[in-house]
């Protein structure tokens, strides 16, 4: 049974950052791209950023770019999002998820953790 456990949000003031982790079972780690999405209240979940199974070609919205950067540890089974100078709208729930290599569409979801950037 595939288990994705997301850790690391909180409340942080803008500018401020925090690190998001998510650890995976029950699957090959290592055959899965992984990604970050979030959903704020009343907005569709939106695509934060992926990684591919060997670690390169990470992919971000461009709402992140040069703000956030994910990263994974095929030892660990996990993967993490460093998030930099943020912003109140990268308020939301954060998730994690597993794509079998050159699956379409990801399989896996974890249950999210909170991020609230606020004054």
């Amino acid at each position: 049974q595939v288990q994705l456990m997301e850790s690391g949000g909180g409340l942080v003031q803008p500018g401020g950052s925090l690190r998001l982790s998510c650890a995976a079972s029950g699957l090959t780690f290592s055959r899965y791209s992984m990604g970050w999405f979030r959903q704020a209240p009343g907005k569709e979940r939106a695509f934060v950023a992926s990684i591919n199974w060997s670690g390169s070609n990470p992919d971000y919205a461009d709402s992140v770019k040069g703000r956030f950067t994910i990263s994974r540890d095929n030892a660990k089974n996990t993967v993490s999002l460093q998030m930099n100078t943020l912003k109140p709208e990268d308020t939301a729930n954060y998730f994690c998820a597993a794509r079998y290599r050159f699956a379409a569409q990801y399989s896996n979801w974890g249950q999210g953790t909170q991020v609230t950037v606020s004054s």
